[in-house]
C-alpha cells in the first residue's frame, strides 16, 4: 500500500514509518520541519528513513491548503496515518495560534484530502490530555471528555469531533488514538525524560512538578508504533448496536472509532526518575515544584477496547524502556557517562 504518514520527522511518526517500511509498504512522509524543537533531531530521523527505497519525503505544512490538495490528488494514498501536530500542553498556553493553524486547519486539510481521494482509512493522533479534569480512573474512551485543561487538549478533542463528522457525512473510516505519555529513542527534547537526562548529565537540578507525586501511563514508543500500525490495518466500521438514546462516546453508528493507546500501568514520577538515575549511574538534584497549569495529576489508560480490536499488548517495562532511551541518548550525543559534562 501507499501510505501517507504526516509528522514523519517527528518522534512517533518516525517510528511508525520505520515499522511500515520494514513490512514492505510504500511510505510518503510529510513534515514541515518547524523549529518547535531542535530541527537537527528531525533531520537525523529523516536520515534514518531516506535511504529506504520505499520512502519519499515531502516538506509541506499541513495548513497549506493548495499544497495538501495537490499532494492527495497526485499520490492517491490507500491509507493515511496523521501524526503531525503542534504538540505540547504548556506551549499551547504561550502560543495558542500555532495550535489552530496546525491542529485544526491542518487536520481539516487532511480530512478533505481523504474525503476527495478515496482513502480507505484515516488513523490520527489524539491525546490523553482530552480527559482534562476527569479524575475517574482508569481513563476510558466511554467516559465524557468535555472538560479540557489546555488549548492543546481542546484542539485534539476538536479533531475527534471533526473526524466523526467526516465519518458520518461521507462514510470515511476514521480511528483516533489517544496517546499516553510516550518515551523512547529519538524522543522529543521537550518531554520529561529527555530534559531529565540532559540536566542530570550536566549536573543541573531537574524540575520535578507536583513534587514528584503524580503518575503517568508511560508507554514505550515501539509498543505505540505497533499499536498504530495494527489500528491502521483494522479499518473502522459502524457500531450497529450504537444507541442514540444513550450515546457511547467511544463508538458511533458511523465508521468511527476512538481508542486509548497506553501501557495501562501508571508509574509514579519519582520511580521513573529513580530508574533513570540507575541507568545513568548518577543521582539527580530535585527542584520540587507545584503542578503546572494545564497538567493533570495522573493518567491511566484503559486499553481494553484496543486490545479486543487489534490484540494490542504493550510489553516494554519502564526499566527496559528507559535503559534503551539512555543507551540511545549517550550514543547520539557521544557522551561518556563516566566523565563529567
Amino acid at each position: 500500500m501507499k501510505i501517507l504518514v504526516t509528522g514523519a520527522a517527528g518522534f512517533i511518526g518516525f517510528h511508525v514509518a520505520q515499522r511500515l517500511l520494514a513490512r514492505g509498504e510504500e511510505v510518503v512522509g510529510l513534515d514541515n520541519l518547524n523549529d518547535y524543537y531542535d530541527v537537527s533531531l528531525k533531520q537525523a530521523r529523516l536520515a534514518e528513513l531516506e535511504p529506504h527505497p520505499n520512502f519519499t519525503f515531502v516538506k509541506l505544512d499541513l495548513a497549506d491548503r493548495a499544497g495538501m490538495e495537490t499532494l492527495f490528488q497526485e499520490a492517491l494514498f490507500a491509507r493515511v496515518v496523521h501524526l503531525a501536530a503542534q504538540a505540547g500542553v504548556r506551549y499551547s498556553i504561550e502560543n495558542p495560534h500555532s495550535y489552530v493553524d496546525s491542529n485544526l486547519v491542518g487536520t481539516l486539510n487532511v480530512l478533505e484530502g481523504c474525503r476527495h481521494n478515496q482513502v480507505e482509512h484515516l488513523v490520527y493522533a489524539s491525546t490523553s490530555s482530552v480527559y482534562g479534569a476527569n479524575t475517574r480512573m482508569p481513563f476510558s474512551v466511554h467516559h465524557n471528555v468535555d472538560h479540557p485543561l489546555s488549548l492543546y487538549a481542546a484542539t485534539k478533542k476538536a479533531n475527534e469531533l471533526m473526524a466523526h463528522t467526516y465519518s458520518g457525512l461521507y462514510g470515511l473510516p476514521t480511528t483516533g488514538l489517544r496517546f499516553f505519555t510516550v518515551y523512547g529513542p529519538f524522543g522529543r527534547p521537550d518531554m520529561a525524560l529527555f530534559q531529565f537526562t540532559r540536566d542530570i548529565l550536566a549536573g543541573q537540578p531537574i524540575n520535578v512538578f507536583n513534587y514528584g507525586k503524580h503518575k503517568r501511563d508511560f508507554t514505550y514508543v515501539d509498543d505505540i508504533a505497533e499499536g498504530v500500525v495494527r489500528s491502521m490495518d483494522c479499518v473502522a466500521t459502524a457500531n450497529d448496536e450504537w444507541d442514540s438514546g444513550s450515546p457511547d462516546p467511544g463508538t458511533s453508528n458511523a465508521p468511527y472509532r476512538i481508542y486509548n493507546i497506553g501501557n495501562s500501568k501508571p508509574v509514579e514520577l519519582e520511580h521513573y526518575i529513580a530508574v533513570l538515575e540507575d541507568c545513568l549511574g548518577r543521582k539527580a538534584e530535585r527542584n520540587l515544584l507545584p503542578l503546572q497549569p494545564g497538567d493533570v495529576p495522573d493518567t491511566w489508560a484503559d486499553v481494553e477496547d484496543l486490545t479486543n480490536a487489534v490484540n494490542y499488548r504493550p510489553s516494554t517495562s519502564v526499566e527496559e524502556g528507559v535503559r534503551r532511551f539512555v543507551d540511545w541518548y549517550l550514543a547520539y550525543y557521544q557522551i561518556d557517562p563516566a566523565k563529567p559534562t
